[in-house]
C-alpha cells in the first residue's frame, strides 16, 4: 500500500450516522495522552494529518481515513477524564459501543494502545476484556517506547501477561515509537496481511443498498449540540489524546 495516499475522510458524533463498511477498517483505541495522534501520523508519514482538539472532551468523533482505496483506518475518541454534562457522557458511550459491536462494520482488527512507561490502566483492561468476550481481533502497541531504557523495556514486557490475567497468550503485543520509528514496519507489515485477507474473503463485506452519504468535511459537522443549561459533573470520558 502507499501510505502517503491517505486523507480525512469523515468524522461522525453518532455512530448512527456511520453508513455500511465499503473498505475493511482498523480502529485505534487508547486512553487521551497515549500518543495516538502521533502513532497514526508516523505509521503514515505525516506532521498533523490526525487531527487533536484544542479542546479535549469537547469535541469528540469517530474520525475515518482512507489509505490508498484499500483500509479505513478509524480514530476513536480517547479515554479520560473531563468536566462534561451527562448527555454528553452517554452519547460518548453510545459511539464508541455502538460502533465496536456494530454488524454493518467490517473491523478486521482494534489497535489498542498502552504507554509502555506505565501498567495498563483500569480503562485499558476494561477495553482488552470488552474485545476478548466480544472476540474481537486486536494487537497491543506499547507507545513511547523510546523513553524506557533496554532494562525497564524488557521488565514492562515481561510484566504485562501479569497485569492483563485476561490477555490470549496469542496476542500480539509490538512495542512502538512515534520518535524513532520503532515498530512502524510491523505495524504496516499486519495491516498489509489484513488487506490481503479481506482481499482473498470478499464475503466478509457487508451488504449494502446504501447510496455513498455525503461526508462532514469537519470534524464539527456531525456533532450534536450539547444542553447548554445541563450540570457539568465530573466523569468518565472518551475525548481525544493530548500528544505526550
Amino acid at each position: 500500500m502507499n501510505y502517503h495516499n491517505v486523507s480525512f475522510e469523515a468524522a461522525y458524533g453518532l455512530h448512527q450516522q456511520i453508513p455500511v463498511s465499503r473498505l475493511p477498517e482498523v480502529a485505534f483505541s487508547g486512553r487521551s495522552n497515549v500518543g495516538k495522534s502521533s502513532l497514526i501520523n508516523r505509521l503514515l508519514g505525516r506532521k498533523a494529518l490526525a487531527r487533536v482538539s484544542s479542546e479535549p472532551g469537547k469535541t469528540v468523533t469517530i474520525n475515518f481515513y482512507n489509505l490508498d482505496g484499500q483500509l479505513h483506518l478509524v480514530d476513536l475518541p480517547g479515554y479520560g477524564y473531563a468536566k462534561v454534562g451527562m448527555s454528553e457522557k452517554k452519547r460518548w458511550s453510545g459511539l464508541i459501543e455502538g460502533y465496536l459491536k456494530d454488524e454493518k462494520r467490517m473491523l478486521g482488527m482494534v489497535v489498542q494502545l498502552v504507554d509502555m512507561r506505565h501498567p495498563p490502566s483500569a480503562q485499558d483492561k476494561e477495553m482488552i476484556s470488552f474485545l476478548t468476550q466480544t472476540g474481537t481481533p486486536f494487537i497491543i502497541l506499547l507507545t513511547k517506547a523510546d523513553k524506557l531504557n533496554k532494562t525497564e523495556r524488557q521488565q514492562r514486557l515481561a510484566s504485562i501477561g501479569d497485569e492483563i490475567p485476561e490477555l490470549p497468550e496469542d496476542t500480539v503485543i509490538l512495542p512502538f515509537s512515534s520518535k524513532t520509528g520503532e515498530g512502524v514496519d510491523e505495524l504496516r507489515g499486519i495491516l498489509e496481511q489484513l488487506v490481503a485477507f479481506c482481499a482473498e474473503h470478499p464475503e466478509l463485506m457487508p451488504e449494502t443498498d446504501e447510496e455513498p452519504e455525503e461526508v462532514p468535511q469537519t470534524m464539527d459537522d456531525n456533532i450534536p449540540d450539547e444542553n447548554p443549561d445541563e450540570e457539568e459533573v465530573t466523569v468518565e470520558y472518551i475525548g481525544f489524546d493530548d500528544e505526550d
